[in-house]
């Protein structure tokens, strides 16, 4: 993956620089022109350089003279995501990225991404996988190897694919091979941060040692799944529904193979022939607003259902997310053996 720093130019470098630049980019030739606190200036593209050329310039003259002033860009933060589908469907494909004080942080590629939801991801990652020994003896779950690549990497690069780039892991055991597996998050150009469960907290109760969110929403997640969810789609749904949390559910359709009666005090009022009656099971992904975060207690053994019955007893909205692609909970050995021929046929 490309650094998002290769699109980045000083403000007084030379033509000719910038074309050294554009040849490395390639197909994604553009740069950003930023200040020595990386403030953005402007934009720059090979067709603003060969303007410049046909003006007279040369390709000692500087940059100053032929960028871009007011160029496109998106707030980190700023729940935009709006603006973000109007650019990628007005076929504007690379994009800076600023903070409050304007400085890029991050260059996003719609050739590369499908958008860049103003979320922070929560993977849960530190539970001992008994069901699955021997293999988690002395591999954490979430390493181990779906195809040619660890569960938890095909779970995160599922949300780097939809511009999630803020990152917290929770680990408990085998954690340092977590943490070495993933680093900082540079080889993806997102920031990872650990969390460390000094004692089981359950599903999400180690949330509640996070104090740095970057955005207004956070999204939790199992480490151990994995699904072609739309994540895009996850968000517009919750926020089109004004929900405080949403948990993606899977629908299970029971079919009776008898008539069913419908009776009121031993009278048969109705029946239905061979009914299919649809059940929605927990996902094991939540989507919510930060502040829900207030309702986890600190250091507690906390389940996400428990947050949910919380929420409800506030009265405050949850809802669900019926999905009906791919998902596969890997937590047994018959479903990691699912999982290897599966990856195979799916898009993830």
């Amino acid at each position: 993956m490309r650094i998002y720093r290769d699109h980045l130019i000083l403000l007084g470098s030379s033509i000719k620089e910038a074309l050294l630049k554009f040849n490395e980019l390639a197909p994604d030739a553009i740069l950003f022109v930023v200040d020595a606190e990386d403030k953005l200036i402007g934009a720059l593209t090979d067709g603003d350089v060969r303007r410049g050329l046909l003006k007279g310039f040369t390709i000692d003259n500087f940059i100053d003279e032929v960028i871009q002033d007011n160029p496109r860009y998106i707030t980190k933060g700023e729940n935009n995501l709006d603006k973000i589908i109007e650019y990628r469907e007005g076929d504007f494909r690379i994009i800076p990225v600023v903070d409050d004080s304007n400085s890029v942080v991050n260059v996003i590629n719609f050739r590369k991404i499908k958008s860049y939801l103003p979320i922070d991801a929560v993977i849960m990652a530190g539970g001992r996988g008994q069901r699955l020994q021997p293999l988690t003896d002395t591999v954490p779950k979430p390493l181990l190897k779906v195809g040619n690549k660890a569960i938890m990497e095909h779970n995160m690069d599922r949300l780097v694919l939809f511009g999630i780039d803020d990152f917290w892991v929770s680990v408990k055991y085998l954690g340092e091979q977590i943490e070495n597996h993933f680093g900082q998050g540079n080889d993806k150009n997102v920031t990872i941060e650990y969390v460390w469960e000094e004692e089981s907290l359950g599903t999400i109760g180690a949330v509640s040692k996070i104090k740095n969110f970057r955005h207004d929403y956070v999204l939790v997640t199992n480490s151990d799944l994995l699904t072609n969810i739309d994540y895009e789609h996850f968000f517009l749904e919750f926020i089109r529904q004004e929900a405080d949390l949403a948990v993606l559910t899977i629908p299970y359709q029971v079919i009776i193979p008898y008539a069913v009666l419908e009776t009121n005090n031993g009278a048969v009022r109705s029946f239905k022939e061979k009914p299919t009656y649809t059940y929605y099971s927990n996902g094991g992904i939540y989507l919510m607003k930060k502040e829900m975060l207030d309702y986890i207690p600190k250091n507690t053994f906390f389940n996400a259902t428990d947050l949910m019955e919380a929420l409800i007893k506030k009265n405050l909205k949850v809802i669900s997310f019926p999905f009906s692609g791919y998902w596969l909970d890997v937590g047994k050995h018959e479903d990691f053996e699912k999982a290897q021929i599966d990856i195979k046929n799916i898009k993830m």
